[in-house]
């Protein structure tokens, strides 16, 4: 009798999807669809949902639970779905790993609980938040370690999260200093980290790569570009994979320097992927000089998202 087979680590491209509204601010769930869609036609190995980039932040809870159907039943099974579940309540983060486990996601990922400026958690504290996440899943858990949350996460912690608890074995590092942290954190946790992914638009990709990096969490701008280098790099065409990175990089650049989240949704916008741009407020809009930037480098490299429903 054949033993059964360990599922290979989610690896590669892992995009987060933005949340489309229409110009009024409601959401646009066939927009939604057209998201994932052109998603996966620009070859995702995964796709993020309900991240701060899908402006997590901005959504009711009954809002959340529909996009959390809606993108699992279109993905279909077609590529992995990571589900973000961050909360600063433990009981309500497991509620959304549990929920997110039975729409069908692939992965939970969560960043440590924190609220506001000064409200967060102890190593303690951090510690027993991703263990009763961890009972309560069957699926991988990855952590973000983002400023965002403003709570630091050090290697000793994050290596011993991986150690002591089976299912937290992806990690996903956007701070300063990105490639020394993932070289440390391998060092400290070896074989028990399934996952060392970067994220941050994949704006440290190339070091991150170098430093252990199996897997990128950027936008869904141009993972279609981005995708290669990942490939390049990991059939040991460094020299490739850095040619193109510095193709990219200037929009890269400018997406996560000038534009945040917005990047994606204008150019998804001009490629007639979605109907509107909008963003909740107080959130703005971008400025007319911020968007003809951003398409100005975005035609020099043609990204998918800027063809796409063309």
């Amino acid at each position: 009798m054949s033993k059964p087979t360990t599922p290979a680590p989610l690896a590669g491209v892992f995009p987060i999807a933005p949340t489309p509204f229409s110009d009024a601010g409601d959401l646009d769930l066939e927009g939604q669809r057209r998201v994932l869609d052109c998603m996966i036609d620009q070859g995702v190995d995964g796709v993020c949902i309900l991240a701060n980039y899908s402006e997590q932040f901005a959504l009711s809870d009954v809002e959340r639970d529909t996009l959390l159907d809606l993108c699992l039943g279109h993905v279909a099974g077609r590529v992995p779905v990571i589900v973000t579940c961050s909360h600063f309540s433990t009981r309500l983060a497991v509620e959304r790993a549990r929920r997110a486990e039975a729409a069908g996601a692939q992965m939970v990922m969560l960043m440590p609980p924190y609220h506001g400026t000064s409200l967060r958690a102890d190593d303690a504290g951090v510690y027993e938040f991703f263990a009763r996440v961890a009972e309560a899943v069957s699926v991988p858990i990855m952590v973000q370690d983002a400023p965002l949350s403003g709570v630091t996460l050090s290697v000793s912690l994050l290596a011993r999260l991986a150690r002591e608890l089976g299912r937290v074995r992806y990690f996903k590092i956007e701070v300063p200093g990105t490639a020394a942290k993932l070289r440390a954190l391998l060092e400290a946790a070896g074989e028990a980290i399934a996952g060392p992914f970067d994220g941050e638009e994949s704006i440290t990709l190339m070091a991150d790569l170098d430093a252990g990096a199996t897997g990128t969490m950027p936008s869904a701008l141009l993972p279609d570009l981005i995708r290669p280098i990942v490939e390049h790099h990991r059939a040991g065409r460094r020299p490739v994979a850095s040619a193109q990175y510095a193709r990219i990089l200037p929009l890269v650049n400018f997406e996560n320097r000038q534009c945040g989240l917005r990047a994606t949704k204008a150019v998804m916008a001009e490629g007639k992927v979605i109907r509107s741009e909008a963003v909740r407020h107080p959130l703005t809009p971008l400025t007319p000089a911020a968007r003809a930037g951003l398409l100005e480098l975005a035609r020099e490299t043609q990204p998918l998202a800027l063809r796409w429903g063309l």
